[in-house]
């Protein structure tokens, strides 16, 4: 919580010495478990006065034969001035007494104790506490505040407690009050002499002493964990690193289960040999200068061994029931209390994956449809062993290692056997944008049906992620569907997928507790499918088409954000590229990096222009009820440049077309660019809304070919075109 919460200072501060006009110049942080420290330097004094126009009464009000009345007697008093000083201003509504004011700024002292405690109060935390009136609300009781400005004491108060100049030391090596001189450097340095380090100096101090104690075995290094490196530092205040060990017969254990228990729950580093095989040591950080007698170590070691024996005992006692015998266990086990149990959640992901498997099979690549079917069957088994109980981050990874182990059926040879496993293995796979797909295609698709089998019905309930808020953590697994599909390269298209997806829930016990039955969805889909391909189909007002967002267009969303955040497209061609079709996520791709490949060439930002201008004219047109012809013909009034233009399109919208299905998007979008002469005479010499309504509708027609034409591979009318030169 400590990173979140201190950005959220920082830019409260920020956000309230602009808003005051005390803008200032650098700011800097300071944090540790016991302290949220923003050092704002250049503040100002005060406020700059500031001079604004106060408007009054109307004249006829404020004068009677040429004398002020009461009502401008009163309007200068209040403005501060002298009723000889009014002015007279004309508005809209006639003429209207005016004051020029001063407003003397406040000074910064003044502001800061009236606002900051209410920013820090504000400041969002997962869990908050309240422990005395007036209840002002944090994370844990505030003991201390310190405020200074100009090398002065602010006395602002929050929560009873009023802050000064003293703060405290290392709760264990410096435990007393300690005064600060003043802030930046000052601060840092008076808080280091009580033994307290800021976030960097904790995080090479911490490194340091890893590798230091690490030299100590010969041949060994610590795994790098960058995750609980962040959660140490955060932990710490002068930490320090010390060695301990575990009874080698641990190791007969999975790693995965030892890395862990010592990470997960004990907070220590894991110690490899130079092959990345486990060692039977750990490493601790601690909040202290050292353990010189070893009473520290000690019992981190007796820690460490309750819980290695716990887990042996658990995956002894797991293994006298195999997976397959816990299979019907799973009807007892809640998957979502209004989708049932997770026995339900198996049938509908296994009769997802062997839809999957076909799409991929008949694509050419090869996948192994009887090891995906076997995997989805046992793949949420683990959930009713006692390691996953007691170890729930284990849940998915248990399963594969207990696949890999057990003899699931004497007709498997064991290389199908340590497939299965490893499907099962990966299923959860990727956790993060940052995390590994599936290793397999098999682990993959087993990956994506059980995504999207929740996100399908968690939709369907209502249960949509808003704002931060999002407790079935939906968009993790979308982003995970998007990432699995682009590094997988799986041909699944993002409709299809969901629309499976629901289908599997028709008839359930799950569907009579969804917003709409599923053939409601099934239309609410193909209304998104339609809006994006409104050159196929006209959309109409429907009963689907209210303010339910789908789970297709919940999967666009994250498809945008993979590739403008992940694979780091601009974002003018992310949407360019989505314009035009967001539903095939490896085709999406292509087409931007073809895009990416020509936006530089004068053409494209020419025709990016172009293409605004057109969409521009066929939406007037439409707001006026002006309706394109059906196509486009050569009318004896047609002018020259239209003709060549529709002759350009006739021949090379099939050549584009055919670059296109063979998803050559370069070589299409190059041909493209040729069309730059004919749309700018098109546009130089032809009017398009004219009075005469055939010739106006057939010129609609031929903007509206042209438009599809362009934005078969990207809507350019999407590029950012300011501050890029067009010049040929």
């Amino acid at each position: 919580m400590i990173d979140a919460a201190s950005r959220e200072l920082r830019e409260r501060v920020a956000a309230l010495l602009v808003r005051e006009r005390l803008a200032a110049g650098e700011m800097t942080h300071f944090d540790t478990p016991r302290r949220l420290a923003v050092m704002a330097h250049g503040i100002p004094p005060s406020q700059p006065d500031a001079t604004e126009q106060v408007t009054g009464p109307s004249v006829n009000v404020a004068y009677k034969d040429g004398q002020p009345t009461p009502a401008a007697h009163a309007f200068a008093r209040k403005s501060g001035v002298d009723v000889s000083q009014l002015e007279k201003i004309a508005t809209a509504k006639g003429e209207y007494l005016a004051a020029t004011v001063t407003k003397r700024g406040r000074s910064a002292a003044e502001i800061l104790i009236e606002n900051l405690p209410k920013e820090i109060s504000s400041i969002y935390w997962p869990k908050n506490m309240y422990w005395r009136k007036p209840n002002e609300r944090f994370v844990r009781p505030v003991r201390w505040l310190v405020a200074i400005l100009d090398g002065e004491t602010i006395p602002l108060k929050f929560d009873g407690i009023q802050a000064g100049n003293a703060s405290r030391g290392h709760r264990i090596l410096s435990p007393g009050c300690v005064l600060i001189p003043g802030v930046g450097s000052a601060y840092v340095d008076a808080l280091r002499a009580a033994k307290v380090l800021g976030k960097s100096e904790r995080e090479q101090q911490i490194r340091k002493a890893l590798d230091a104690v690490t030299r100590t075995i010969t041949g060994a290094r610590w795994r790098e964990d960058k995750t609980l490196l962040d959660s140490v530092v955060n932990l710490t205040e002068f930490p320090s690193v010390i060695l301990g060990g575990f009874d080698p017969q641990f190791l007969t254990l999975p790693e995965e289960v030892l890395v862990t228990v010592m990470r997960d729950h004990q907070k220590y580093f894991a110690v490899e040999d130079s092959d990345g095989r486990l060692l039977p040591h750990f490493l601790a950080v601690l909040n202290t200068d050292g353990d010189p007698q070893g009473l520290i170590r000690h019992g981190n070691e007796r820690v460490l061994r309750a819980r290695f024996n716990d887990a042996r005992f658990f995956w002894e006692t797991d293994q006298k029931r195999s997976l397959l015998e816990r299979l019907d266990s799973l009807k007892h086990v809640t998957f979502q209390k209004d989708l049932g149990s997770y026995y339900e959640k198996t049938r509908r992901v296994q009769r997802l994956c062997s839809w999957l498997s076909e799409i991929i099979k008949q694509s050419g690549m090869a996948v192994r449809a009887g090891v995906i079917h076997k995997a989805a069957c046992l793949a949420k088994t683990d959930l009713t062993t006692e390691l996953v109980k007691e170890f729930t981050e284990l849940q998915g990874v248990v399963g594969g290692l207990y696949a890999r182990a057990q003899e699931l059926d004497p007709s498997l040879p064991e290389a199908t056997r340590f497939a299965i496993a490893d499907t099962i293995y990966d299923q959860y796979k990727p956790e993060s944008t940052e995390d590994q797909v599936p290793r397999s295609i098999e682990g993959s698709v087993l990956s994506v049906g059980d995504k999207a089998d929740t996100i399908a019905g968690m939709f369907a309930l209502g249960l949509v992620p808003t704002g931060s808020k999002d407790p079935f953590a939906l968009r993790r697994q979308a982003n995970g569907i998007v990432k699995v599909i682009a590094e997988k390269k799986l041909p699944i298209k993002l409709s299809e997928l969901i629309s499976s997806a629901l289908e599997l829930y028709k008839g359930s016990e799950g569907e009579k507790k969804f917003d709409r039955p599923v053939t409601w969805w099934r239309d609410k889909l193909k209304i998104d499918l339609a809006a994006k391909y409104p050159w196929i189909q006209v959309i109409k007002e429907s009963p689907a088409s209210d303010s339910h967002q789908s789970p297709l267009a919940f999967l666009w969303d994250r498809l945008q954000f993979f590739m403008r955040d992940v694979r780091k497209y601009p974002y003018d061609v992310t949407n360019a590229v989505l314009a035009a079709d967001p539903d095939d996520v490896l085709d999406a791709l292509a087409r931007a990096e073809a895009v990416k490949q020509v936006l530089h060439m004068p053409e494209f930002l020419a025709i990016g222009a172009a293409c605004k201008r057109m969409r521009n004219i066929l939406k007037q047109a439409q707001e006026k009820g002006f309706a394109p012809a059906a196509t486009f013909e050569y009318l004896p009034d047609s002018s020259h440049e239209e003709k060549t233009l529709a002759a350009y399109i006739e021949v090379n919208a099939p050549r584009v077309e055919a670059l296109r299905k063979k998803k050559e998007y370069t070589d299409a979008l190059i041909l493209l660019s040729t069309a730059r002469e004919h749309v700018d005479a098109f546009f130089d010499k032809v009017m398009v809304m004219v009075e005469d309504e055939k010739i106006r509708a057939n010129r609609l027609a031929l903007l509206r070919t042209l438009l599809k034409e362009f934005s078969t591979i990207a809507d350019f009318s999407e590029i950012v075109t300011e501050n890029k030169s067009t010049a040929s």
